[in-house]
């Protein structure tokens, strides 16, 4: 249990960052300066950065039902913890979204939007870029892709254990700098399953590209690490 409850707070964490950075002083920041696309970068890639160091030891900091499951499909996780990891990582997300939801419903004159609301992911029009839904799930499981290759790498028994967290953090900063326009940036079912809970609308009826197209990458990512890379 305790690598579930590792994983919960994990990922609440980073939802709870993330989201919160891109909600209250976001792009769309009402306040004096907003964070923009890097700030927004940065709070999700330095939030797995702290949390890859506090339970990564604990269990592995997944905090990431693609990561978990490219984990399965490598042969490095259980079917039994695949399945308590994406429970606890779900949960979390969903605790995390319901946090921010208390906190930013106290600002005055607070309405939440019809679509997309607590820095839900999303695509076509009215979402930032408009992209389409064939560029959204391209840059989702293409980018998990090279997410997942770079997990594999640092963590293998060939890479800097000690500056993985760093690595995976960063990557995960890069990813956002080129998806935030395109679909707010997911990687992660999780994350994206917690605010669209609260937000409902276009966030719910879309999800279903934020959880198939990063557990598509991810398994690409381990077949090919497995297959080319894993072996002597």
């Amino acid at each position: 249990m305790k690598k579930y409850i590792a994983e919960l707070i994990g990922t609440f964490c980073l939802v709870l960052f993330g989201c919160g950075a891109a909600v209250v002083a976001g792009m769309s920041s009402t306040g004096p300066a907003g964070l923009g696309l890097l700030g927004i970068s940065l709070a999700f890639g330095l939030a797995v950065v702290v949390m890859a160091y506090a339970i990564g030891p604990i269990s592995g900091c997944h905090i990431n039902p693609a990561i978990s499951i490219s984990m399965l499909v490598a042969g490095k996780l259980s079917m039994a913890d695949t399945i308590g990891y994406i429970v606890a990582q779900i949960g979390g997300a969903i605790l995390a979204a319901a946090v921010l939801y208390s906190v930013v419903s106290g600002q005055a004159g607070f309405e939440m939007p019809a679509e997309w609301a607590l820095g839900s992911n999303g695509w076509g029009e009215g979402y930032l870029g408009a992209y389409n839904t064939t560029a959204a799930f391209t840059a989702e499981a293409v980018l998990t892709f090279i997410f997942l290759f770079v997990i594999f790498g640092v963590t293998s028994k060939n890479g800097n254990s000690t500056m993985a967290g760093l690595a995976i953090g960063l990557t995960l900063v890069l990813i956002h700098m080129v998806a935030i326009p395109i679909t707010g940036t997911s990687v992660n079912p999780a994350r994206s399953i917690g605010p669209a809970v609260f937000a409902g609308g276009k966030a719910v009826s879309q999800l279903w590209l934020f959880i198939v197209a990063p557990i598509l990458g991810g398994v690409v990512a381990a077949v090919v690490w497995k297959g080319l890379f894993g072996k002597e």
